[in-house]
């Protein structure tokens, strides 16, 4: 008994660590697979199934690389949640049923609804507001915005459960309009398409139509949009709000950015309203006042009493820009911003260039600014001596034009503390910061060449002020629809546009100086022959003279590039504006905005010949006399100097169409002046090579500047051999 007794004994005992052990298998095994899955989790992040569907929310580029206002948004969420995200591509109203089922995790772009919080989980913040609109087809006569009854009858798609669908069921019911709507679920591109047959009109977002196949007549409303979750993931609406509040305490204008970005071309934009319509018709001609003397933005040409500068492209471009009207302008000079603005008030002119009044100051005076024409960097000209402690300074004296008025009020702005010294004009002011009267002259970048023979004489450069100045158009308080129509038309105008005119007139600009220097020194020459006494001492020391002055504008040139984009020498662009245009360029080319475009790379022969021959100052005159013939040229496109002997040019537009004739008329003009030079260092021998951008073999636009580099050598080899 005692040996079944322990033996029974004993087989309790194991039966209970059994248990016990099998116990522990049972609990360490979930353990650790949530271990092992959340060391996954921790290297690859959580994977998220987000809803895709169509541009300009989400959209792929020809070279497979996404893009779209939601997609980089959610990229901008999955830098503070480390999510993964897996996408599933449908339409709109078959997405959002796929989060109501489970079946995706996250979706954007889903307005709030009473109905729809019962079915998902909303994030606590926007990420953004879209407007709807009813199109038509362009070819529609039936429907008209000033009968509202004529929509009656018709068929209206909408998507379908979509809050558009809500609100043109409300706007229906507020105008009395009883049409045959149909909630859609094919994609907004299908639903559109179908304008003019099966449906006579669809309410959609402005940035989804476009102006060749759909019409905006009625803003229908509007709504603010959201990230949902599906009710099955609750666990990702906490991480959700967190990284989207910290997304905008990074960037609280994300949601603006991110909308002038991808919706830009607005359709609405595009068009003027039945009142803006009526107004334009009833008032004719828009009268605008401009400031006189005043390149590259705006001046009187001297012989035809015409406008030119940069206020010319963008009016010539905002003439035309509108689908259903045509602009007339009218312009009028007057000697000063000052005298402009006081024709304004006088209601002489309709609206007035350039105008920089902060809101506070064109409430004062009656006023209203229109969003930016035109933006420029601007630069405070000192003493060379002054230039790197002058930003350190705590008091400082600024010369300015007497009627400047924008100027003042950029000074008001941001440098209160300075003190300001008018006169007469700016030749005056630097004369004084020369004479040590006044410490500085702030003036645009755009401008500096008109100054840049008068700055090099009197020794001094530019120091940029870290401050960029905006120009509008300044339009009377009251005058409502004028300024809506000037407001939807400075939306349209492409910012290329307006900088391509800038520095083509900053150039224009350049090239009276450049002839005056030549008589100038044809002057010298004069008084030289005559002084023949002294000829041998006068070159003797013309000599030691060029040698400093060669060192000192080196110094000068180098002091220039550093603080503007422009070559003191030539009056074009630098190295550093040539990098700083490429990179916004190829920002562009990758936002599919730019599609058309090529570059010419410029290459000076025989510089050193000349320089060794007959000197560095006409050496220097061959520099400035290839870059005049290249910009008078190339007119509406940017030049640079990229080099010693280098200069670069990028065709867009115009440029772009007419650049194989372009190129003849560049050689034609070549041989032409070199058939009538005199002296061997007027000779111009300039090779060339211009370049098509081609996505398939272009990568970047430094692939473009290297094929153009190319084709310039070879162009080189082909002429080697041939006599300037």
């Amino acid at each position: 008994m005692k040996i079944q007794g322990f033996t029974t004994s004993i087989w309790k005992r194991f039966a209970a660590l059994l248990l016990c052990f099998v116990l522990m298998l049972c609990v360490s095994a979930p353990l650790a697979a949530r271990a092992e899955t959340a060391d996954e989790a921790g290297k690859t992040g959580e994977t998220v199934r987000v809803g895709w569907h169509e541009a300009p929310y989400f959209y792929i580029d020809e070279f497979g690389r996404r893009f779209g206002y939601s997609y980089e948004y959610q990229q901008k969420i999955a830098a503070y949640t480390g999510w993964n995200y897996e996408y599933v591509e449908a339409s709109w109203a078959e997405l959002l049923r796929m989060l109501k089922d489970g079946e995706i995790d996250l979706l954007a772009n889903v307005s709030y609804t009473e109905e729809r919080a019962q079915n998902f989980l909303f994030a606590s913040l926007p990420m953004g507001t879209e407007v709807y609109y009813l199109f038509v087809s362009p070819d529609n006569t039936e429907i008209t915005t000033e009968d509202y009854d004529s929509l009656s009858g018709k068929t209206v798609g909408v998507a379908k459960g979509s809050v558009q669908s809500e609100l043109l069921r409300e706007w229906a019911k507020t105008h009395n309009v009883d049409a045959n709507i149909v909630e859609m679920t094919t994609t907004e591109e299908g639903s559109l398409e179908k304008l003019g047959g099966e449906l006579d009109a669809f309410v959609t977002m402005d940035v989804n139509a476009s102006s060749k196949t759909a019409e905006p007549l009625w803003k229908i409303g509007s709504s603010d949009y959201y990230f949902a979750v599906s009710t099955r993931r609750p666990d990702l609406l906490a991480s959700l709000n967190t990284a989207m509040s910290r997304i905008q305490d990074e960037n609280v204008n994300i949601a603006q950015q991110l909308s002038d970005k991808y919706f830009q071309t607005a359709e609405s934009n595009l068009y003027l309203s039945p009142e803006e319509k009526a107004w334009l018709l009833g008032h004719g001609t828009i009268r605008v006042g401009y400031q006189d003397n005043y390149l590259a933005f705006c001046a009187k040409d001297e012989q035809t009493g015409e406008l030119i500068g940069a206020l010319k492209d963008y009016l010539d471009y905002a003439a035309d820009a509108l689908e259903n009207a045509h602009i007339d302008f009218e312009t009028i000079a007057y000697p000063s911003a000052a005298a402009a603005m006081e024709a304004l008030k006088n209601g002489e002119i309709d609206c007035m260039f350039p105008a920089n009044l902060i809101a506070s100051d064109a409430e004062d005076d009656d006023l209203v600014m229109t969003p930016a024409l035109m933006t420029t960097e601007m630069d405070a000209v000192v003493r060379e001596s002054d230039q790197k402690n002058f930003i350190r300074r705590d008091t400082v004296t600024v010369a300015v034009n007497e009627g400047n008025t924008n100027y003042e009020r950029f000074l008001i702005d941001h440098f209160p503390g300075w003190q300001i010294h008018y006169y007469p004009d700016t030749p005056a002011g630097l004369q004084a910061i020369a004479d040590g009267k006044t410490d500085c002259v702030i003036i645009s970048n755009y401008r500096f060449s008109n100054i840049a023979k008068q700055c090099e004489k009197l020794k001094l450069t530019t120091v940029y002020t870290g401050i960029d100045m905006e120009y509008y158009l300044a339009v009377r308080r009251g005058d409502t629809m004028l300024y809506s129509i000037l407001a939807k038309i400075t939306a349209i105008v492409p910012d290329s546009t307006v900088h391509a005119a800038l520095t083509y007139y900053s150039t224009e600009d350049a090239k009276t100086s450049f002839f005056d220097n030549i008589k100038e020194h044809l002057t010298s020459i004069l008084l030289v022959v005559a002084l023949v006494v002294i000829l041998i001492l006068f070159l003797l020391l013309r000599s030691i003279r060029a040698e400093r002055k060669a060192n000192e504008e080196k110094r000068v040139i180098s002091d220039l590039n550093k603080q503007v984009f422009f070559d003191a020498l030539t009056h074009v662009r630098n190295q550093g504006g040539f990098e700083n245009y490429i990179e916004k360029l190829q920002t562009r080319v990758e936002q599919d905005k730019v599609h058309e475009v090529a570059i010419g790379v410029f290459d000076c022969d025989n510089l050193k010949k000349i320089n060794d021959q007959y000197g560095h100052e006409n050496g220097n005159i061959y520099l400035q006399e290839s870059s005049r013939l290249i910009c008078s040229i190339f007119q509406h496109s940017p030049v640079f100097r990229i080099g010693g002997d280098e200069f670069a040019v990028v065709l867009l537009g115009e440029d772009f169409q007419n650049k194989d004739e372009l190129l003849e008329q560049f050689w034609a003009e070549q041989k032409r002046i070199n058939a009538e030079a005199e002296n061997g260092w007027e000779k111009i021998c300039i090779s060339a090579g211009i370049a098509v951008y081609d996505p398939q073999t272009d990568y970047s636009m430094k692939d473009l500047i290297r094929h153009a580099d190319q084709l310039m050598y070879e162009n080189k080899h082909a002429r080697k051999g041939m006599k300037r």
